[in-house]
């Protein structure tokens, strides 16, 4: 996949356990030659854990991606009058942030960012990564994945007998999933094992 012609919003929300994942991703990306712009919500910018530092977390996407990244709702947007992204995805994607994304809360840059993209009629990839999938955000998933332009990257239960309603997408499908996006289609099959 060539992506050199594209500019990229990459929202990242705070499923820290994913971060890694994410981060090779993005990695990625900008080896496809994509113009990778990096859009971080508060908890991603500010919550360290056991999964690392969010200083250096960010720093260091900011990095890979050769651009300073939007961390305020203020500089997100914009996206929208500026029509500047081809295509936006929230890697990872908390439950929170796809109710909030489902009923139009913008109260994070994330958000703020993709209610601007959406705006313009193009498309939206999420990376689902939620304790409760297959609880109280089944309905909010289902809800997104009949909106126009929603795309999700393909997902599956991560631990299915501890954590029985926890569903993660599967990071390394996301150069797919925009590929398919960009086209109109959403990657199948979904929901995968």
């Amino acid at each position: 996949m060539d992506f050199s012609n594209y500019n990229i919003g990459y929202g990242i929300t705070g499923s820290f356990c994913t971060f890694a994942k994410t981060k090779k991703e993005v990695a990625r990306l900008k080896e496809m030659g994509a113009n990778v712009i990096p859009i971080f919500s508060f908890n991603a910018q500010s919550c360290d854990t056991r999964f690392g530092n969010a200083k250096e977390f960010v720093e260091n996407i900011c990095e890979i991606t050769e651009n300073e990244g939007i961390k305020t709702i203020s500089q997100a947007e914009p996206i929208g009058p500026h029509n500047f992204l081809d295509i936006m995805v929230i890697a990872p994607c908390t439950g929170n942030s796809a109710a909030k994304l489902c009923n139009g809360i913008t109260d994070t840059p994330v958000l703020m960012a993709a209610k601007a993209h959406m705006r313009n009629g193009k498309p939206l990839v999420i990376a689902i990564s939620t304790n409760d999938a297959l609880g109280v955000n089944f309905k909010t998933i289902g809800t997104l994945m009949n909106m126009k332009n929603i795309y999700f990257v393909p997902f599956c239960q991560d631990n299915h007998k501890s954590k029985p309603n926890s569903m993660v997408a599967k990071m390394e499908l996301i150069p797919e999933t925009i590929e398919a996006a960009l086209k109109g289609k959403q990657i199948q099959p979904v929901v995968q094992s």
